[in-house]
This record gives structure tokens, sequence and C-alpha cells, in this order.
């Protein structure tokens, strides 16, 4: 009995020692029994019990095979999982009357549009964000992404609308820093300096702040308009670039109202050195040269049987120059609330001739065009969710939007049908 047990314990040790595939287990085993090492019995109780480990261990196996393919898989797609895709699209019917405009194909006009946009934004790391849109559009106008149906059932153009990253180091929070083709990093309670579809280009940070109840905000930038714009050369200096800033606060005073104060710096460099019409100088100007200043504000107030919102803005124009250098201010004074679930939207302004740039100003009002004061009615209605319509009515008087007649009536009506997602 002691040489049998001195004879398995060896072999166990043999094939504890030796890490064998099961197949040689099981021939240790054979190996044993022929010897008389082990009897049968002992050699079926130990196939057995080394058939059950084999399983186990296969099991395991390729559960420790699974669970580092899937590993690998998430790993993959995890960029996946951190980007978010956006989109949305519109259809638009639009009617614009300029007085004593001919109705032949000019500046009038009665034409259906849409508009598509899709976007793709990724969480790159926890302090890098890197987007990218692109949109419809009838060509490189910065204010626009609308197409019209026209041309025969033609295919639609589609632009670049945006490629940015944004870095917030998480050393320093509510700092970011941006750069590439960029969404407006100045916070804007008007459309009056710049149309919402413009997208400006080079690099900018924003910054914010809470300080009790208040909110402190600021942000600046340098934007590149045109390469080499004087044909002097390619260095920064002969660009036509623009350099923004920005501060303001929101201020929570009581717990229904709420109000947000700032004021913006929009300066214009080499803008003397730019061709007359289609570059900064367009849509009614007459300077050549912009450095605005702008103050704006709005008041919230929570809690009442209607929402309601005021907001207004100011603009002067310190460069401008010529003729009409007196024409150098442009003002908005707005108002919005929630009737029967229906969102509206309306303000009344006056843009000088000079008082912003009209290559970047509000397309829809006055058709576009600076020298030009009235009023704006917008209504929205959401039908279901991300689904909704609206109507955008725009009455103004303009110097400059018929071809004509000085102080022309301009009138613009849109239908929108919008689905987002």
């Amino acid at each position: 009995m002691r040489s049998l047990m001195a004879s398995f314990c060896g072999g166990l040790l043999l094939a504890a020692a030796i890490p064998a595939s099961a197949s040689v287990d099981g021939k240790l085993l054979d190996m044993l029994l022929a010897n008389g090492s082990i009897t049968a019995a002992q050699h079926a109780e130990l196939s057995a019990d080394l058939a059950r480990e084999t399983k186990a261990a296969q099991r395991a196996a390729g559960k420790q095979v699974k669970s580092e393919q899937l590993a690998a898989l998430e790993q993959k797609l995890a960029w996946a999982a951190n980007t978010q895709l956006k989109g949305d699209v519109r259809v638009r019917y639009e009617n614009i009357h300029i007085e004593d405009e001919l109705d032949n194909g000019g500046r009038d006009k009665d034409r259906q549009r849409i508009r598509a946009r899709l976007g793709a934004f990724s969480q790159v790391n926890p302090e890098v964000e890197a987007g990218i849109q692109i949109a419809s559009g009838g060509g490189k106008e910065a204010r626009s992404t609308n197409e019209d149906m026209s041309d025969y059932f033609s295919k639609k153009d589609l632009w670049l609308d945006l490629a940015y990253i944004d870095y917030h180091p998480l050393q320093v929070p509510g700092l970011n820093v941006f750069g590439g083709k960029m969404k407006q990093p100045w916070l804007s309670v008007g459309d009056v300096i710049w149309d919402s579809d413009v997208n400006p280009e080079g690099a900018a940070a924003t910054y914010k702040r809470q300080f009790g109840d208040a909110e402190l905000f600021g942000s600046a930038g340098y934007f590149v308009l045109q390469d080499n714009i004087d044909g002097e050369g390619v260095q920064f200096e002969h660009d036509l670039r623009l350099y923004a800033g920005q501060v303001g606060a929101r201020l929570a005073p009581a717990d229904s109202v709420k109000v947000t104060l700032g004021g913006s710096v929009f300066g214009y460099d080499n803008d003397e050195d730019a061709p007359g019409t289609g570059a900064l100088r367009a849509n009614g100007n007459t300077t050549d040269e912009f450095r605005l200043y702008e103050a704006f504000g709005q008041l919230d107030l929570i809690g009442l049987p209607l929402p309601l919102s005021v907001y207004g803005q100011y603009v002067l124009n310190g460069a401008a120059r010529g003729v009409d250098k007196g024409q150098d201010q442009a003002w908005l004074v707005g108002i919005m609330t929630r009737l029967f679930d229906v969102g509206v939207d309306y303000n009344y302004r006056d843009v000088q001739r000079n008082g912003v740039v009209g290559a970047f100003a509000d397309s829809d009002f006055a058709a576009g065009y600076v020298g030009s004061r009235g009023h704006k009615l917008k209504l929205k209605y959401d039908l279901s969710k991300n689904f909704a319509v609206g109507a955008s009515y725009f009455r103004a008087q303009s110097d400059v939007a018929s071809r004509f007649t000085d102080d022309a009536g301009v009138s613009t009506l849109q239908m929108d049908v919008e689905a987002k997602f």
C-alpha cells in the first residue's frame, strides 16, 4: 500500500510539474494503470475527475477569450459611445416683396427652400472635444444654409459648416479654447451684428466662473477673413482679420428674476484694403472700416402666468468714415414669451448704413440689407418632440434694398416645418 501511494503521488507530482494537455494527462493515468500503480476503479475515478476539470478549464478559457475580445471591441468602439450625431431638416416657403422692384426673378422672391445639417461631435478624451458639421447652401454665403427648390431636381450642394477642436483643461474649470471653424464663441441676444448661421474661423477662448449668485463670462478671439488681402505678402500682417472680445455677467437678484449684461468689441484689421462689394463693404455699407462696440442686456422674469424676456443691444461703429460716417449706429429691442404653447419673439430694430458689417448682419431682415429699420415677429409651435412648425414676418423700411426707390418697404414672410434629431 505504501508503494502504491508513493507511485500515485509520484505520478501526480509529474502531472503537476509538466503543464500537459488533457490528452497527456489521460496517457499518464493509462501508464499508472498499466504498471499497477493504480487500480481500475481508481483509474476510472481519476479519469472522470480529469474530464470535469478539463471542461471547467475550457469554459474558463472560453470566457477569458470572450472577455478579452469584448474588451478589445469596446476599446475600438469607445469613440462611438463618446460621439453624438445631431442634425435637422427644414422645409420653408418664403416670399420677399421690395417696393418698386421688378417681379421677374430680381430681388423680389416667391420660393420654396430646404435646409439640411448633420454634425458629429465627439468627446476625444476628458479634456478635448472635436466637431464636424456639413450643411446645405446655394453658395459660399456665410449667412445662409438654405437651398432653393429649383434646377430640375438637380443634386444640391453640401458645404463644410463646422470643423473645430475644443480644449477644456480639467485644471482650469470653465475655460474652453477653440480652434478651426467654430460656432460663434460670443453671446448674442439679438442678430443685429451677427446672423446666426455665420460660423467664424480662427482661434478663440471662452471662460466663465460662478461667484455666489453671479456668473461672470468672457471671450476673446482672433479670426481670419481673407488671406493676403492687400497682395503685399503671405504674412499674417497682410490678412484681413477680426479681433473679438466680450465680457459680461449673469445675475440673479431674486429667484424669479435673471439679468444678463455685457459688452463686446469687434475690431477689423486691414479692412480698408478689402475690395468693395463682396467683402466687408456689402449690402448697403458705404464705409470700408469697422470697429464695433456693443452693449447688450436681457431680463428674464420667471414664475409669471406667462414667461417673459426683454432684451436689447446697441452698436456703434467707431471707425466709420466717408460721406455716411454719421450713420454709424444700430440698435434693437425685443420681447419673448409663450402663448398657448406658441413661442413668440418680437423685436424692432434700426440699423444705419455703417452701423454694422453688411456681410454678416441678419440675412432675413430687410432682405439682408443695412440702412433699414422695422419689425420682426416670429412664432413657433412644437407639434411633437423635435418636430415644429413656425412662421416669421419682417416689415422694414430700407434705404438701399430697392434699386429704384429710397425708403422702400420690404416685406418678408417665412413658413417653416422643421425636424431635429
